[in-house]
């Protein structure tokens, strides 16, 4: 990537919040788009962002972090599936499941 001289990888030195701030950021946007290409690029870069999360999330007995992961991995499946990935959706909607 041409700027990875100048910023990190997303999510490699951020707060467990920050990384959250920016999955959400990712899936918003992706719901304002209407390219498809756009959009899968943004639902990718949201699901790094929340395996990200999840490591850190993971040391932590914070419930209202674990809700809020399981309704971005909600927000993700639903975005696939109103574009026909029927099978990614359902494996974040079980993801969700997990964290809720």
């Amino acid at each position: 990537m041409v700027y990875g001289t100048i910023v990190s990888s997303p999510g490699r030195d951020l707060s467990l919040r920050q990384v959250l701030d920016l999955s959400n950021i990712y899936l918003e946007n992706a719901h304002k788009l209407s390219d498809l290409g756009v959009i899968l690029a943004l639902c990718h870069n949201t699901e790094v962002s929340l395996s990200l999360a999840k490591k850190a999330a993971k040391r932590t007995e914070d419930t209202t972090t674990h809700e809020e992961i399981a309704s971005i991995y909600i927000g993700l499946g639903d975005l696939v599936d109103s574009h026909g990935h029927r099978d990614e959706a359902r494996a974040f909607f079980k993801k969700s499941k997990k964290w809720g």
